[in-house]
């Protein structure tokens, strides 16, 4: 296989019309020049210039090889220019891999001015709650929720953990009343991730530290903290969810403290990439958006159905 740089070599000592002039301009030793043309003509199997003390001549096949990959390696050098320009301005296509419900806590009107500051910068979300093959999928970036497996991605935490609490709703607390210790969420509806028991255990820490598991179970299932969330607002069972999703309905009244003493510690949100070196403008300027976005918020920024009247 043809050593491409020595192409370019050779074409670029053709243009300059000798190995003196072609190593001043390249800042590279005459002989070094020279040396990589013979291998060139070595691999090709014939000689392409003619060289003498004072000026160089193509052969026949130096010419029609000149002129047939002159363009070629201009081209080259133009994509390169190009892409290099092109890191200077965020441009091209950032695809995202995030849960299906994303856009119930990132409004759309961030998203939107992303695209307005970056106009050469095109997104493609694929939002499923089925964790992506960054690789396989041709994915930029996801957006990953919960316990980070061990992996060769790379990870930058883009919101805290901080803590998951017991909530319901007020009207579920009337209807069934609040449990006065663990042992009493038996005999309650708890909102649980989907498992084919029905079942799920819940680990927990108490307000002097100590961990404690408690067996639940409850009617109703889903495979998203939205879903539970949703399903706890509308007077459905005792949800564990994180603080950060919480803390606006707990204000508003939406939402009622369960059992407060008790929580579990939350696990963030992460942005994962497959490598930190040579990231393209565009995804970088997308990393940044989310981190700033999503830092700066202590409660999510999700809508809340309006309290009855």
């Amino acid at each position: 296989m043809l050593d491409l740089n020595d192409v370019a070599v050779f074409v670029h000592v053709v243009r300059c019309g000798s190995f003196a002039e072609a190593a001043r301009r390249l800042g590279i030793p005459p002989n070094t020049l020279s040396r990589r043309v013979q291998q060139l003509e070595a691999q090709l199997g014939t000689r392409l210039m003619q060289r003498s003390t004072r000026k160089l001549s193509l052969t026949h096949a130096g010419q029609d090889f000149h002129d047939r990959c002159a363009a070629a390696v201009d081209g080259l050098v133009d994509a390169g220019k190009a892409l290099m320009a092109g890191n200077e301005a965020p441009s091209g296509l950032v695809r995202v891999a995030a849960p299906a419900d994303f856009f119930d806590f990132f409004p759309m009107e961030w998203l939107a001015a992303f695209l307005a500051e970056y106009p050469q910068v095109r997104v493609d979300f694929v939002l499923s709650d089925a964790r992506a093959d960054l690789i396989a999928d041709r994915i930029d970036v996801a957006i990953r929720g919960g316990v980070l497996e061990d992996s060769a991605l790379f990870a930058r935490r883009v919101l805290d953990a901080g803590l998951d609490g017991l909530v319901a709703s007020p009207a579920y607390i009337a209807a069934r009343g609040a449990p006065a210790s663990l042992e009493e969420l038996a005999a309650h509806d708890c909102l649980v991730f989907a498992h084919p028991s029905g079942r799920a255990t819940w680990e927990l820490s108490a307000q002097d530290g100590t961990n404690v598991e408690v067996q639940v179970a409850g009617r109703l299932s889903g495979n998203t903290v939205q879903l539970l969330r949703k399903a706890a607002l509308a007077g459905l069972g005792i949800a564990l969810l994180p603080s950060t999703m919480t803390r606006r309905e707990l204000r508003a009244g939406l939402l009622v403290p369960v059992l407060p003493q008790y929580h579990r510690r939350g696990h963030g949100v992460h942005m994962v990439f497959a490598s930190r070196r040579h990231l393209p403008s565009a995804v970088s300027a997308f990393i940044e958006l989310i981190a700033t976005r999503l830092g700066d918020f202590h409660d999510l920024p999700m809508k809340t159905p309006e309290t009855p009247a």
